[in-house]
């Protein structure tokens, strides 16, 4: 029998993963009339990844994302309030303005941060792993990456001093089909990434990353047995990024057809069918729960942009240049 969330839990999942499609909406909406500025990169289509992983985990358990990092910042706990101040560039901001939508990080909810450089948070976060075997603790930490990222050496030079070493960390690969423009099936040398994990005596699944109790079950799974055990786990998730790679793309390298055909699996629209063949919440609870999120979407914008607080010069240098008074101490 398939594994299944309670109800409770189910509905609060399904909110969450309305959170994360919603705020890349309002996002990339903002980015489109130039409310907002630079870049971004969207995982509109990957929500179940985002709202399967964190909720799986201890909420002490640390994770280090990628530059595709917003659902697994919301899913850590993280304020839309603080991260549409960190898009639109104020002090109030997660990273008070100066990061920006790769750069979301929030040490108080054990996100360790993200970065732009591809795959570069995975040694990152096998360190933080070794820092939590040698101070004893029960934590891990979780490195995500996608397909693109999972031919890099530095992951590779990861995945073998975890297993050697025998560290708390889990190697989560979100594979979305694309590294940027390439297809994973050009570019990988495997059909599934997680057969790597057997050449570093690392044990491995690959789950559907469209399937948010799926991956919520093989997350606990693997918690489960990085505690009990002491070692490394790698998880491979299959999902596809309905978005283009940034907010430039137009996506010319993939087919209208191949589109449709995830379009078909989008991982709301099939866990909130399950929810509703399960008697667990109707069509209206569904259109009223997604209003009310889009409705304090717009909400916490109109008044973070009606009353901005822009980070002054001086408050900028402080994080660049020590003070004497700094430099004395």
């Amino acid at each position: 029998m398939a594994f299944e969330l309670d109800k409770d839990k189910a509905l609060s999942t399904l909110s969450l993963m309305l959170r994360i499609r919603l705020f890349e909406e309002k996002i990339e909406e903002m980015f489109s009339n130039h409310v907002m500025h630079g870049t971004t990169h969207l995982a509109i289509g990957q929500e179940a990844v985002h709202a399967g992983v964190s909720p799986a985990l201890d909420p002490m358990d640390w994770i280090v994302t990628t530059h595709r990092c917003h659902g697994h910042t919301l899913a850590k706990g993280s304020s839309i309030e603080e991260m549409f101040a960190e898009f639109l560039g104020y002090s109030n901001g997660l990273a008070y303005g100066l990061g920006g939508s790769m750069h979301l990080i929030d040490v108080d909810r054990h996100n360790a941060g993200s970065s732009a450089v591809v795959g570069s948070g995975v040694p990152i976060a096998t360190g933080m792993a070794l820092q939590l075997k040698r101070s004893g603790s029960k934590q891990l930490a979780v490195a995500f990456f996608g397909d693109g990222a999972s031919s890099r050496g530095a992951i590779h030079e990861s995945m073998n001093i975890a297993s050697v070493m025998r560290l708390p960390v889990l190697f989560l690969c979100e594979h979305n089909m694309y590294g940027m423009s390439a297809c994973a099936r050009d570019m990988v040398s495997t059909d599934s990434i997680a057969h790597r994990g057997a050449s570093y005596g690392i044990e491995s699944r690959m789950v559907d990353g469209n399937d948010v109790e799926a991956v919520f079950e093989s997350v606990t799974h693997a918690a489960d047995y990085i505690r009990e055990h002491g070692k490394p786990y790698l998880l491979e998730t299959r999902t596809y990024r309905f978005s283009g790679h940034s907010k430039n793309d137009k996506k010319l390298y993939r087919t209208h057809e191949e589109e449709q055909q995830w379009l078909q699996r989008d991982p709301i629209a099939l866990f909130e069918q399950r929810l509703i063949e399960r008697k667990q919440m109707s069509v209206i609870q569904m259109e009223s729960l997604r209003q009310s999120i889009k409705d304090e979407m717009d909400t916490t914008v109109e008044q973070l942009m009606n009353n901005p607080q822009e980070l002054t010069i001086e408050e900028a240098a402080g994080f660049t240049y020590a003070s004497k008074e700094d430099s004395a101490r």
